[in-house]
């Protein structure tokens, strides 16, 4: 069958708005006609004159629709003049993947399939999202151009006759009216392991993974990859490569709906992972999101690592991995919300500190520019600037090897860095699905009191402790490289101990308004109380201030982190 450019009449969709990760829908809504195929058609022409002729990457995290989608964006691709694509095989491909090889080949960007830690299967969510020439997501200023197209669309171009298989990993070439286009289908896991090995001393690894710098004891180590996209890079990686026994890797087949699995690896999702580990039979466990760029790291009787105290342990033992011994520490990030315990190592290594809104492209340009080298966020991301996205196997292989450098446990290392530095007790509190008018209003009410002059200087007190207002804002953030300014990033109340509130409206839901308010209490010596009381008075006042419970008609959160 001969293969010809069509060209399709199609009306826009309301609320094609790429949030801080993508456009994110239930799949049914991907699925109705013209819908995909609007948003795809955005994004190429978003990429303006330097489309024709380029190579993306088109993979994503297997989840329902993602395999379908693949094959249609890679029609779409030939018709709009792209010259070669990479695709995962079966159309899979970790995020992290992704990144490493838009950057390793210099293409384009990438169209990515996922929609995170969101669950998946026919009725639940599907999302796509573009990455840009550096590896990162697309900055705002290229999301803002591909919702106003969508506002505007009229046609679609489609290559109708192409035929492709994903599933068979080849190089597949076309001739469209005497122009070539390549599909090149591959190996979803290679590229990524081999970046790997470039980072991390793997000898050295396997050597503790296998108990001969252990005194014979092999790891124990229960990895959980939750039904997502990582479990070919986990037997590849963990199993094949390092020695890990078979047994401690589960969830390592990629299923369209993760095999009812909520694939967000923290404490009441991945709460198999936590039970698994309580017993004392691990020395460590991990888990991953969907699409392989969150983690959780948890130690022996799982002992809980929190985002920001992992992404501060990373950075205090950087120089044992031999990417940052090769190529020196520069500077250090977080997300705003994050707990600011990386603030403190930044300060004792001498290094900058960036605090940036919530959204891993924020850190694009930093490492661009070589001034960052190490980030995270809260929400179970941890990332250098070896790729442009976050990565959770990154960071598990960073914790083997802090492990294997200083021959302690999770927990000694943890209990180590916080009488070194102090300790951010955090904890964020999810309140999913609720009404947006009422959130909206809340959040409203809510910076009209902090930002009055009068509430700084202000006490707060709950369970016999005080805290004073040292500012009230609205998070705004000020580029240092493209000067480009992020305004209204989330609610901020900073008090004189260093303790915060944050509240925020997250982007990355598909229905309805998800409250995140995040809790970060501040201890320079009673470092080893429990954290569930060590929090709760910031909490009680954090309700109070922002009436949280009235507005939402919550009594309770979704999802306590």
């Amino acid at each position: 069958m001969a293969i010809t450019v069509a060209t399709v009449a199609t009306t826009p969709f309301e609320g094609q708005k790429p949030g801080t990760s993508g456009l994110r829908k239930k799949v049914k809504v991907f699925t109705q006609k013209n819908y995909t195929e609007n948003f795809v058609q955005c994004i190429l022409d978003a990429n303006g004159s330097a489309l024709a002729g380029s190579t993306l990457v088109v993979g994503g995290d297997g989840r329902c629709f993602c395999r379908e989608a693949c094959e249609l964006i890679v029609r779409m691709c030939a018709a709009n003049g792209v010259a070669k694509v990479l695709a995962g095989q079966n159309g899979i491909l970790s995020t992290p993947a992704v990144s490493s090889l838009i950057r390793r080949h210099k293409a384009l960007g990438g169209i990515v399939m996922t929609a995170s830690h969101n669950p998946g299967g026919p009725d639940n969510d599907f999302g796509i999202k573009f990455n840009c020439e550096n590896g990162g997501p697309a900055p705002d200023q290229f999301t803002n151009k591909i919702y106003a197209l969508s506002g505007e669309i009229k046609e679609y171009k489609i290559a109708e006759g192409l035929e492709i298989d994903v599933s068979k990993i080849g190089v597949n070439s076309y001739d469209l009216g005497g122009k070539s286009f390549v599909v090149e289908v591959i190996d979803s896991v290679a590229d990524y392991v081999c970046l790997m090995k470039e980072i991390f001393d793997f000898d050295k690894l396997k050597d503790f993974v296998g108990g001969k710098s252990r005194d014979g004891q092999p790891l124990k180590m229960r990895i959980d990859s939750m039904n997502g996209v990582t479990g070919s890079y986990v037997n590849e990686i963990f199993v094949n490569c390092l020695g890990a026994s078979k047994d401690g890797v589960v969830h390592t087949t990629p299923l369209p709906d993760f095999g009812g699995l909520h694939p967000d690896p923290n404490l009441t999702y991945a709460k198999d992972l936590v039970e698994a580990v309580r017993n004392g039979d691990y020395d460590i466990g991990a888990a991953f999101d969907g699409d392989g760029d969150r983690n959780m790291i948890i130690g022996r009787n799982a002992f809980f690592v929190t985002p920001s105290d992992s992404l501060a342990v990373i950075a205090h033992y950087l120089e044992c991995i031999p990417y940052f011994k090769k190529n020196g520490v520069t500077g250090l990030a977080r997300s705003m919300p994050t707990a600011s315990a990386v603030d403190l190592v930044a300060k004792a290594l001498n290094k900058e500190l960036f605090e940036v809104p919530t959204g891993w492209k924020y850190f694009g340009n930093l490492m661009d520019a070589g001034r960052l080298c190490l980030c995270g966020e809260e929400s179970f991301g941890t990332g250098s600037d070896h790729i442009r996205e976050k990565d959770g196997i990154w960071a598990v292989l960073a914790w083997f090897s802090v492990m294997e450098h200083t021959g302690k446990s999770v927990e000694e290392i943890c209990v180590e860095h916080w009488k070194r530095y102090g300790r951010n007790y955090f904890t964020r509190y999810d309140y999913e699905e609720c009404d947006l008018a009422p959130c909206n209003e809340m959040m409203a009410t809510l910076e009209k009191t902090i930002t009055d002059p009068s509430f700084v200087g202000k006490d707060f007190s709950s369970e016999g402790k005080t805290y004073k207002v040292k500012l009230g804002d609205n998070f705004s953030y000020n580029d240092p490289i493209d000067k480009s300014v992020s305004t209204k990033q989330g609610l901020r109340i900073v008090f004189t101990d260093g303790s915060r509130v944050v509240m925020r409206l997250s982007g990355t839901g598909s229905s309805g308004a998800t409250v995140r308010l995040y809790i970060d209490s501040y201890e320079k010596d009673n470092v080893l109380g429990q954290a569930a009381v060590m929090l709760k008075p910031l909490i009680d006042i954090a309700l109070e201030i922002s009436k949280l419970p009235s507005f939402t008609g919550r009594n309770a959160p979704t999802v306590i982190t």
